[in-house]
């Protein structure tokens, strides 16, 4: 079988993690599959921010729950963080932005680092701490958070997957 498709088949969303960091050559690696994503007319709208630092990504956590309206903890004790922004000039920055995450996940599943699309970037990057984060790490203030991919390695087994709906596909020939 295709190994690409073996990994796009097989790769979940993970929400429990040990406390061991992802490796600075492995993490480096799912950071250039991202970078390769498809972006509207080649333009490259994103930008990706990978945190490792324990103090910010508990900063990010507590953001992100806040904007969820509890105390837990959404990334789910994941050691790595990376945030996936984008420039809302580019009318497909949305778009741009989805197509990186896919591409981290799934480059990671491969790596054998596990990971899980956390939302609410969009909000936390238009809070007051977002932007400081922003100015703090040298980027455009108006870029629109898109995603926060959690990485690091799961406590238990891979989830099974969903069976796949009936409708999903329509072959029109």
């Amino acid at each position: 079988m295709n190994q690409v498709l073996d990994v796009l088949r097989q790769r979940r969303s993970v929400r429990s993690y040990q406390s061991r960091q992802v490796d600075e050559a492995t993490l480096r690696l799912i950071l250039e599959a991202g970078s390769y994503a498809p972006t509207g007319m080649g333009k490259q709208s994103p930008f990706l921010v990978a945190v490792q630092e324990p103090e910010t990504v508990a900063l990010l956590s507590r953001l992100n729950a806040a904007v969820m309206g509890t105390d837990t903890d959404p990334f789910y004790g994941a050691p790595t963080v990376v945030v996936v922004l984008a420039d809302p000039e580019r009318p497909t920055h949305l778009y741009d932005g989805s197509l990186v995450m896919g591409n981290l996940m799934n480059a990671a599943f491969s790596l054998g680092v596990d990971s899980c699309w956390i939302h609410r970037a969009k909000e936390v990057f238009a809070l007051p701490d977002g932007k400081a984060l922003l100015r703090k790490w040298g980027l455009p203030e108006n870029l629109v958070g898109i995603g926060h991919c959690i990485l690091g390695y799961r406590t238990g087994e891979l989830p099974a997957p969903s069976p796949r709906k009936d409708e999903y596909i329509t072959l029109i020939r």
